[in-house]
């Protein structure tokens, strides 16, 4: 299938790991000219929470982004009690402020050039509070997926379509390197890592963790010309993981 990406500037943040860099990837084998964004590593080195950075990634870009992937994000297996309020505004700072700010800067630039897409990450913890994962991670992504729908609405009368993904735990980095998820929920709940892997692996319905590859290939179709007529939704990519209709 051709996505209509050819050529096209797509901004991938977080764009050096993960999802962010099976995303880019996916992208760039679909024509697109792609800008990644990473504090370290990517084509521009960025930390998203600053101020300036909507404007940054567009002075980066050589025209108007078609596309804008907001992927930049983290989670840590912490009890509510130790969560300080420090701890809050971080996971404040990276998936409501920083994902507004860009789209405060480039969905305006995008409407100007007659449309584009936008897709924020969000997380299947956005859709029901994961007691495994900081509440602050799952509080910020539902506000992510609220800011979401709100830019939807707002942009796309002007062509610009804006959506979600919400994935579900994923065989990568995150989960699996040493004091990683697994690893942080271990420590907490008194299981060993190999536990805590094997019931996170089983316990979606279709029986495995996810992979990068599964999400971006959702983003990078939501990044394209196919996706014309999808606008404020919240894509699940998690295994069937959230048994809501």
């Amino acid at each position: 299938m051709n996505l209509g990406l050819e050529g096209r500037v797509c901004v991938v943040t977080g764009g050096t790991r993960g999802i962010g860099a099976a995303t880019a990837r996916m992208l760039a084998q679909e024509g697109a000219r792609v800008l990644t964004v990473a504090r370290s590593g990517g084509d521009l080195e960025l930390d998203v929470t600053a101020s300036d950075a909507g404007e940054l990634v567009l002075q980066a870009c050589p025209e108007p982004p078609w596309a804008l992937v907001n992927n930049a994000g983290t989670s840590r297996a912490r009890g509510l009690d130790d969560l300080s309020d420090a701890d809050w505004q971080e996971q404040w700072d990276l998936h409501v402020m920083a994902p507004m700010r860009l789209m405060r800067a480039v969905a305006p630039a995008m409407a100007e050039a007659g449309g584009g897409r936008i897709v924020n990450v969000s997380s299947s913890a956005g859709r029901r509070p994961s007691r495994r994962l900081d509440a602050s991670y799952s509080v910020t992504k539902a506000a992510q997926l609220s800011l979401s729908r709100v830019y939807a609405d707002t942009f796309a009368a002007s062509g610009v379509l804006v959506n979600a993904v919400t994935p579900g735990a994923i065989e990568g980095e995150l989960w699996t390197e040493e004091g990683g998820l697994a690893d942080q929920i271990a420590a907490r709940s008194g299981k060993t890592r190999d536990e805590v892997l094997e019931s996170t692996r089983t316990s979606p319905p279709v029986g495995r963790m996810g992979t990068d590859d599964e999400v971006a290939a959702v983003i990078a179709f939501l990044c394209s010309e196919r996706a014309s007529n999808v606008a404020g939704a919240a894509w699940a990519v998690d295994g069937g993981t959230v048994p809501t209709l």
